[in-house]
């Protein structure tokens, strides 16, 4: 292989300068012949470069062990496809984006520490680019080497993963949606439109968290803790819950797929093997997910089926009812629970970045979140959304609380009123005279509301609220609205013989000798009742 000395040449003194960096060198040449040997010299010094070696993040470690124990080289098509690639930038650019500081790549990281290089060489069975470790740094590298496990798929395109999907910790807000939901027995319907989550994998998240009971309903204590937990811990509640749940069926989500049957697949086992295989990859690279799955088809097909058996489960194709077995209905079985656990679980639950072409197009990379190295050893991962956000309230009764605000108290505040549609990062609420009879029903008092809006709210509450929810504590609703029709006569007699006739219960009240109100639904009874009196009436109200 080439020594650092062909390595280092044709690059510019600016170049040489960040790798010295990195190195926590400084260079006093003025000029790249005078910069090259010293540079050379101090990086050939065997404790600096262990050190060196020892700070490599996890990615570019294993690519530097995989270059040794293929001795020292790659082809460079292989290498950038499973650790990325190294921009090729021009020097203005390379100076403002600072790829030294801000590698997309562990390729990148260790380009920039001149760990690698690249170069032509003449190897059978014909000369190609390599990605090489210099001949004089691997010699004072040499160390055992263990045979790595094979990584499988390989590195996305740029271009797929253009638009970032990052992990969030939006599943605490819509755990605390459903939880309010469940509480208020709130019909699933209502619930379209203020759930980022599908509702049957989000419930099945909270039972696997002993959230919920076997009738559906929040259980109290376990609900107050984890609403009133940080949002790191709370977040690592949830994860660690799915992650050593062994009711929470991932394969039973797919929703193209129906089961049939008393045969029984193990969950916890199958999202272990799926995990290690995952860990394997790079961590800070972009993995192609097609390749990705088509991979573990070819290697390790078997991560669900201990025994290799494809026959026995019986599953249909929910589309066309055709039952789904064979090792040749893989991808619709073994493939698709891949790609649910990448894309969903994991991505809900703060452990996989997703990506893809643009916002419009399906995930078609991932790679391990920055929260993942904690969520996975049981640790609150550090998140910078502290619940501090606002809650607006305004005269006609409407709140807007913003996501950000405690999830404890927009769980104790919806349970009061009439749920709107949200918008953008905020939960729209109302307070009528409904949802507080809804509220008493579930031992809620109208005290209590008063008690949060006062401590919480911004503005203030607003004085004529404040007196219309005291008065609906007081003496229940004073003011209805109906729907309801007007019937008129010229002469008073008329509505006096109405009285007296079978239609009598549909007039609801009087209004002057000669108006009365009518139920809607009874129209067509009382005009024909009117004329079998012998009067005709006219019906104002076609269209209405």
């Amino acid at each position: 292989m080439p020594e650092l000395t062909h390595t280092l040449q044709g690059h510019d003194l600016g170049f040489l300068k960040m790798v010295a960096g990195l190195w926590g060198l400084e260079l006093t040449a003025h000029d790249v012949r005078s910069a090259i040997p010293q540079l050379i010299q101090a990086m050939l010094d065997r404790p600096l470069l262990e050190e060196i070696v020892a700070s490599l993040p996890e990615g570019a470690h294993r690519a530097l062990l995989d270059l040794l124990a293929h001795q020292g080289r790659l082809p460079w098509s292989v290498f950038s496809r499973k650790y990325g690639e190294v921009r090729s930038l021009g020097i203005a650019r390379r100076d403002r984006e600072r790829p030294d500081l801000n590698p997309i790549s562990p390729a990148e990281m260790l380009w920039y520490r001149a760990l690698i290089g690249k170069a032509f060489l003449n190897q059978p069975p014909e000369p190609q680019e390599f990605a090489y470790i210099p001949d004089d740094l691997a010699t004072l590298l040499a160390v055992p080497v263990e045979p790595l496990p094979p990584v499988l798929g390989q590195a996305a395109s740029p271009q797929d993963y253009d638009h970032i999907l990052p992990a969030t910790d939006r599943i605490l807000d819509d755990a605390c949606t459903l939880l309010a939901a469940l509480r208020m027995e709130m019909d699933e319907s209502r619930l379209v439109g203020h759930l980022s989550l599908p509702l049957r994998n989000l419930r099945a998240l909270l039972e696997a968290a002993n959230f919920v009971d076997e009738q559906g309903q929040p259980r109290p204590e376990q609900v107050r803790a984890f609403l009133e937990a940080e949002r790191p811990k709370a977040l690592l509640q949830l994860a660690t819950a799915w992650l050593n749940s062994t009711t929470c069926d991932d394969l039973r989500m797919l929703p193209a797929l129906i089961f049939e049957g008393e045969w029984r697949n193990d969950p916890l086992q199958t999202r272990n093997r799926v995990l290690n295989l995952l860990r394997q990859l790079p961590a800070e690279v972009w993995w192609d997910l097609n390749a990705f799955i088509a991979a573990v088809k070819q290697e390790q097909p078997d991560f669900q089926r201990p025994a290799g058996d494809y026959d026995s489960w019986f599953i249909r194709r929910a589309s066309d009812n055709q039952y789904l077995r064979g090792f040749e209905c893989w991808e619709e079985v073994d493939g698709a629970l891949l790609h649910y656990l990448i894309t969903a679980p994991l991505h809900w639950l703060g452990i996989m970045d997703l990506a893809s072409r643009d916002s419009s197009s399906p995930p078609l990379a991932f790679r391990f979140s920055v929260w993942a190295g904690d969520l996975l050893t049981g640790k609150p991962p550090s998140l910078a959304n502290p619940e501090n956000g606002v809650i607006r309230i305004s005269s006609e009764g409407i709140l807007h609380i913003e996501r950000s605000a405690p999830r404890s108290l927009r769980y104790q505040l919806a349970r009061f009123c009439e749920w709107l549609p949200p918008r953008d990062e905020v939960y729209v609420y109302q307070i009528t005279a409904r949802s507080l009879a809804l509220a008493r029903q579930q031992g809620l008092r109208s005290v209590h509301l008063l008690h949060l809006l006062r401590k919480t709210a911004q503005p203030p509450l607003p004085p004529a609220l404040l007196q219309a929810i005291e008065r609906w504590e007081q003496y229940g609703v004073q003011v209805r609205l109906q729907q309801v029709l007007l019937l008129r006569v010229e002469n008073p007699a008329i509505l006096a013989a109405l009285r007296k006739s079978r239609v009598s219960r549909h007039i609801l009240e009087e209004i002057s000798p000669s108006v009365v109100m009518i139920r809607r639904s009874a129209r067509n009874a009382i005009l024909a009742e009117l004329a079998r009196l012998g009067y005709l009436g006219a019906d104002e109200t076609e269209g209405v």
